[in-house]
């Protein structure tokens, strides 16, 4: 009877429909696959012809697979927000249950832990040396932005550009004192600090003491630091002693705070001219900072920005990929867990392998085509139509044998 034959097809558009409606229900919904229906038909081996004279009895639904083409980044501003472009997968975990998503819309709970829309923490590799820069991918943990202040860095080392006047009058006769600006012939100070992120004032003292010679002090705060340091100068003007930075001596903060020993680099210096000037002066020191925001590179790693101008990293974030994606379970809220069929998760970073590359501050869009999928839409519909006329001809064939006498 060509009924079920029909009501096959009846299932079978409909269920195309079902498919259909679902990706364009879905075409806004970040990092969304669409579906594809797919159909067998049917034979039935019982049936009586073989070969040539076999008929079918109609179609079914084989499977529902997931395209997992890619979707358009759209930049959205937010640096929590992410976008994969290729095969990978953020890794989600759930109070020990993991899954993946290709949703990279994440937010930060209350506890600092960077989540998703439904509180999956996101994963990532810790810090391993911070020196070097490495991370621990033997490792996964929750992705969790420090709320703390960053510690200070004490000043170890001071770069300086500077000119000495070459017309400077010789002080040699003239015993040294910062209170006296007649005992000495030039002076610039910067910003330093302690262990404790506490700032001080390092003045520099320059004076001349014959042809071509100088003498350099050292007060920090206001207070004599160590002994007076030489300086000679070459005839063409550039620095020809000391090879080594100055080194004046420790000085002693009285907050408790570690001794200052700081080394200045002068070999930059020059004595040219009639005017004393500054180029640069840098020094390595910084006070401690509060977080201010947070940057990721494009291979994953999650850097901390911080009020004193530091960056400090906190992880790099995990990416899966699957040898069978399509044999991946669908869960919901736009996460897949593994299964059988998808293989063994493959975990590395952004940028390696077949992982894809990472972009923050984007979103990757779904990747359903509208137009198409409204042309799917007609032909299923159209195809249920059939299906039905089938049924009514049926019925009227049917109904005709009934009736014959």
């Amino acid at each position: 009877m060509p009924f079920r034959t029909a009501l096959s097809g009846l299932n079978a558009a409909s269920a195309d429909l079902r498919v259909t409606g679902n990706n364009i229900a879905n075409s806004g919904t970040t990092g969304f696959k669409g579906s594809r229906a797919e159909f067998a038909d049917i034979f039935a081996t019982a049936y009586g012809g073989v070969g040539r004279t076999a008929i079918g009895t109609g179609v079914r639904l084989s499977s529902v697979t997931q395209q997992f083409s890619q979707g358009n980044i759209d930049f959205t501003g937010s640096n929590l927000d992410m976008a994969l472009s290729g095969r990978g997968f953020f890794v989600l975990d759930d109070g020990g249950a993991r899954s993946y998503t290709r949703d990279g819309s994440f937010q930060v709970d209350r506890d600092g832990f960077v989540v998703n829309s439904g509180g999956k923490r996101l994963q990532s590799y810790p810090l391993q040396d911070r020196l070097s820069g490495t991370f621990n991918t033997g490792q996964l943990q929750d992705l969790r932005l420090a709320t703390t202040e960053s510690s200070p860095g004490a000043t170890s080392r001071v770069e300086a550009s500077f000119n000495l006047r070459a017309t400077a009058e010789d002080l040699s006769e003239i015993d040294f004192d910062a209170d006296d600006p007649n005992s000495y012939s030039f002076s610039t100070s910067l910003t330093v600090y302690d262990s404790l992120g506490q700032s001080h004032v390092a003045t520099v003292f320059f004076r001349n003491v014959g042809n071509l010679e100088w003498e350099a002090n050292l007060a920090i705060d206001g207070q004599p630091v160590g002994d007076a340091q030489s300086l000679t100068f070459a005839a063409d003007g550039s620095l020809a002693a000391p090879q080594d930075p100055l080194q004046f001596g420790a000085f002693t903060p009285t907050n408790g705070a570690a001794p200052l020993d700081i080394e200045f680099d002068v070999s930059r210096a020059t004595q040219f001219g009639a005017s004393d000037s500054v180029s640069s002066l840098r020094q390595d020191g910084f006070a401690s900072g509060r977080l201010t925001g947070i940057d990721i590179d494009d291979s994953g790693v999650v850097f901390a920005r911080y009020t004193n101008g530091q960056s400090a990293p906190l992880g790099q974030v995990a990416v899966a990929s699957f040898a069978n994606p399509q044999g991946l379970q669908q869960v919901g809220d736009n996460a897949w867990v593994e299964t059988f069929a998808a293989g063994d998760p493959i975990l590395g970073t952004a940028g390696s392998g077949d992982l894809g590359t990472l972009q923050s501050g984007g979103l990757e869009a779904s990747n359903i085509d509208i137009a198409a999928e409204l042309v799917n839409l007609i032909t299923a519909q159209r195809n249920f139509q059939a299906n039905a006329q089938v049924i009514s001809t049926a019925d009227t064939v049917t109904q005709t044998i009934i009736n014959i006498r």
